[in-house]
């Protein structure tokens, strides 16, 4: 059974599993998944399931519906998809894990006007003028890397030290080809082709990951930003 688990500043407040085929989120008690805060509206959020996948829907809240940290009206998710609500994290499984903890009470929805808030709705409008910029997902260069943007329009992505790969890596001991980003129909994946621990997806090393926008793709000493390119 599919899994939504709720996390308040990291921390695991509550897990939901469930057999209904449609849940709502928001801050009044009405809800089946109640946040209580005042940047949440009352009837915050849609979660629909079905055989195949879950679908988050905003009900046109007033501080908006973030998944991976891009603002969405509809989503299809996948499994670890983090949706962002308020100050609240809900992390999407479609099988259940396992962990728990506790909550807290307003009434009025309040305009979040936190640094964290403004910044993640900078950050999705820059994001989302670069996506419509190039029409397909990008790679944004963070740390010790040649561009700023890099468009992914080939089916395969190469990236290392070598001087034919699409994207240049800096750092010791890499590989000439050190790992290669692939284009699925369900998006992008990552997939280290070189030395064990040089490749790594938000600091943690991989030999193969599928992407989310918003991932801190890390090869060698060269850090690159992966920006989803699809729009709600």
């Amino acid at each position: 059974m599919p899994e939504i688990v709720v996390k308040y500043e990291d921390k695991v407040i509550e897990r939901i599993v469930t057999e209904k085929k449609r849940i709502s989120v928001g801050r009044t008690n009405d809800n089946d998944v109640v946040l209580e805060n005042r940047g949440v509206s009352r009837k915050h959020a849609m979660i629909e399931f079905n055989d195949n996948a879950a679908v988050v829907i905003d009900n046109e809240s007033l501080n908006g519906t973030f998944v991976n940290n891009r603002k969405i009206s509809e989503e299809v998710l996948r499994d670890e998809d983090v949706i962002t609500i308020g100050k609240y994290s809900l992390v999407y499984n479609s099988q259940t894990t396992r962990d728990q903890d506790g909550g807290t009470g307003f009434d009025g929805t309040m305009v979040l006007n936190t640094k964290a808030q403004k910044k993640l709705l900078e950050n999705d409008s820059i994001e989302r003028q670069i996506v419509e910029k190039y029409g397909g997902s990008v790679l944004l260069g963070m740390e010790n890397s040649s561009f700023a943007e890099f468009r992914l329009e080939r089916e395969v992505t190469t990236i290392g030290k070598a001087k034919f790969v699409h994207v240049q890596a800096k750092g010791f001991w890499l590989s000439g080809i050190q790992a290669k980003i692939i284009r699925e129909e369900y998006g992008y994946s990552l997939v280290n082709l070189g030395k064990q621990g040089k490749t790594q997806v938000n600091g943690e090393p991989v030999n193969s990951a599928v992407l989310k926008n918003g991932d801190l793709i890390t090869v060698g000493k060269t850090t690159f930003k992966f920006v989803e390119g699809k729009t709600p």
